[in-house]
């Protein structure tokens, strides 16, 4: 019996066609910019959301946190939601990297407000304060359960970063996700956003790596900051390449993720030990327990007795994630499982 892997969307492997187009790759040494699909990778996808250059990283972590530093000034703040990755996950690296403090609010399943924004920027004129340096979003957001903005409000945003002359950084680790859930134009992001991060091994199916993307400027300083960072790589143009291959050929099948997502969420609704669940509206399905009827611990044991794998979300939620790597069958197996529980 297979194992069905529920845990995240960072778990697919490469299919077949895209180990082939990995092997087919024309490669160079990157540190050199001698590596031509590094180069194609970087510059389809800065086309894609209308900005000018972009960098191959290995994690949407290393974007994240290039950025970040590249944006703040020591003894400065960064806005962003209270659950957000680059705050709960990147291992402290906005003190660490930027030496910048965190100024975090209450979002809506992650969604800040413009209004939220304008009230937390500092004032300049009092010594006590740190200067607020960047605001960044998440779209999805993570912890909100795959949630995404609404055009109008990143548009309000951008309108409020620009009155105090903020940039605004995109933590898009499944921005495509969010792309096609809602329709939006991924070229037009470049209007709103100074830079964005963008992953391409969760839902696009790639082994590793992301991209960040900005003005050439930016980027350039964002390149030296990799190398002291440590991620200079060479031949990296094999792995440019299954981003490449996931670009062209991953990103319309999001909408399938979405819908299991959504029919898990279906089959789950009636189970008398549902106690909650965060509507779906991509591929994160988070829920929450009745802990008096059934535990975390039990209903993931219970589970993976059955092949299928879960994660614990903290307290008594659970999420469910969908991705590449599970089909409808498999859906099918999952909802006979948690009905018989």
């Amino acid at each position: 019996m297979n194992t069905i892997d529920l845990r995240s969307d960072t778990v697919t492997r490469p299919t077949p066609a895209m180990l082939a187009a990995m092997q087919a790759a024309e490669v160079g040494d990157d540190v050199y910019d001698e590596d031509p699909t590094v180069r194609r990778l970087e510059t389809e996808l800065a086309a894609r959301f209308g900005l000018a250059a972009g960098l191959f990283c290995p994690s949407g972590t290393m974007t994240n946190q290039l950025a970040i530093t590249a944006h703040c000034a020591p003894v400065s703040e960064v806005i962003c939601e209270a659950t957000a990755h680059v705050y709960l996950w990147e291992v402290g690296g906005i003190m660490h990297h930027a030496r910048a403090s965190v100024a975090l609010l209450p979002g809506d399943r992650g969604r800040l407000t413009a209004a939220q924004i304008e009230g937390a920027i500092r004032p300049t004129n009092n010594v006590h304060y740190p200067t607020t340096s960047l605001v960044c979003l998440e779209n999805t957001h993570n912890r909100g359960g795959g949630s995404c903005y609404a055009w109008e409000e990143m548009a309000a945003i951008k309108q409020v970063c620009e009155a105090h002359k903020l940039p605004l950084h995109l933590d898009g680790a499944r921005v495509f996700n969010a792309l096609v859930a809602t329709g939006q134009d991924s070229k037009a992001y470049g209007q709103l956003f100074d830079s964005i991060s963008v992953c391409l091994s969760k839902g696009l199916g790639a082994p590793v790596g992301s991209v960040l993307l900005g003005s050439a400027e930016f980027i350039q300083k964002c390149k030296r900051l990799r190398k002291l960072f440590g991620g200079g790589w060479r031949q990296a143009g094999y792995l440019a390449a299954a981003g490449l291959f996931a670009l062209e050929n991953n990103v319309a099948r999001l909408a399938d993720d979405h819908r299991r997502a959504a029919q898990l969420a279906e089959a789950l609704r009636p189970l008398p030990y549902v106690a909650e669940i965060l509507e779906p509206e991509t591929n994160l399905l988070i829920f929450r327990l009745d802990e008096s009827r059934l535990t975390v611990a039990d209903f993931l044991g219970r589970l993976e007795a059955q092949g299928i794998r879960a994660s614990g979300f903290g307290g008594s939620w659970v999420r469910f994630v969908t991705h590449l790597d599970v089909s409808d069958d498999m859906v099918a197996r999952v909802i006979a499982a948690v009905a018989a529980l």
